[in-house]
C-alpha cells in the first residue's frame, strides 16, 4: 500500500500506543483486536452491510451498541430497524437505555424491557448514565440500583453500565463495582480508569467515519480476546 509522506511524518510523531487509520479518520489505540460502534437516530438510516464490510488492516466493526429507549417514554425511532438489520449483516449487537435520574428507575427498566427483546448471542443490556438531571447523587444511585436490579431479575443477565470517566469517578465508583463497565474517554492512547476498575468496553472516539453511515460515529474497543468476548454474550 502506498503511504504518503504526510501520513508517514504524522505516524512517526505519534504515541507508539496509537495509530492513525485513514479510512476511519481517527487514531485507534493499539493492543485491541475487537472493535465496535454505538449508534442512535443521530446517525440516520444505516447500511449495515457496508458497515460490516469496512476494514483497514485487522480493524473492522465487530459489535454495535444501539440506542433503544430514554426515560420512561422515549423510543429511538431507528432502534427497531437497527436491531433487525445489524445482526443480519453479522454485527454482534447490544441495546442501551439512556437513564434519566429524576425518573423512576423501576419504570425505566420496565419500559426498556418492553421495547427490547434480548436473545442468545446478544451483548448484555446497557444503561447509559451520564447526568444527574437535577437530583442529588444519592437519589441518582438509588434509582439506578432499582433499574439494574429489575433488569437482572428479569433477564438473568448482569447489565453493563456506561458512563464518562469523570462522571464515573465522581458519582459511581465505589457503588457499582460489581458491574461491567463501558467507559467514555476520548482521544487518548490508553484508558486510565484505575487498575481495579472493571471496564470491558472503552469509547475512545466520537469522530469515526464509517462506510454506510452518513454522520460521525463513536468508536469503541473491547478489553479482551475473542474468547472473552464470546463469554460476555447472553447464553
Amino acid at each position: 500500500m502506498f503511504i504518503s509522506a504526510k501520513q508517514w511524518v504524522m505516524d512517526i510523531g505519534e504515541d507508539p500506543n496509537y495509530r492513525s487509520y485513514k479510512s476511519y479518520a481517527i487514531r485507534i489505540p493499539k493492543g485491541y483486536e475487537i472493535h465496535g460502534i454505538d449508534v442512535s437516530s443521530y446517525q440516520g438510516k444505516i447500511d449495515w452491510k457496508m458497515v460490516r464490510a469496512m476494514k483497514e488492516d485487522k480493524v473492522k466493526v465487530d459489535f454495535a451498541f444501539i440506542k433503544a429507549t430514554q426515560g420512561i417514554s422515549g423510543v429511538d425511532p431507528y432502534f427497531q430497524r437497527n436491531w433487525r438489520e445489524a445482526p443480519k449483516a453479522g454485527v454482534t449487537c447490544g441495546a442501551y437505555h439512556y437513564f434519566i435520574p429524576r425518573k423512576s428507575g423501576l419504570w425505566q427498566a420496565r419500559f426498556f424491557l418492553q421495547t427490547v427483546k434480548f436473545e442468545t448471542g446478544d451483548l448484555p443490556p446497557v444503561v447509559d448514565v451520564e447526568e444527574l438531571s437535577g437530583v442529588e447523587p444519592q437519589k441518582m444511585r438509588a434509582e439506578l440500583k432499582d433499574f439494574l436490579d429489575h433488569i437482572e431479575q428479569k433477564t438473568k443477565v448482569r447489565p453493563i453500565i456506561y458512563s464518562g470517566l469523570v462522571f464515573y469517578r465522581d458519582y459511581l465508583k465505589g457503588h457499582f463495582d460489581d458491574y461491567p463497565l463501558w467507559i467514555a474517554h476520548y482521544y487518548q492512547a490508553e484508558l486510565k480508569a484505575g487498575a481495579k476498575t472493571k471496564w470491558f468496553f472503552w469509547q475512545h472516539s466520537d469522530r469515526a467515519k464509517i462506510s454506510g453511515i452518513n454522520h460521525v460515529v463513536d468508536f469503541n474497543v473491547f478489553r479482551g480476546d475473542s474468547l472473552s468476548f464470546q463469554q460476555m454474550l447472553i447464553r
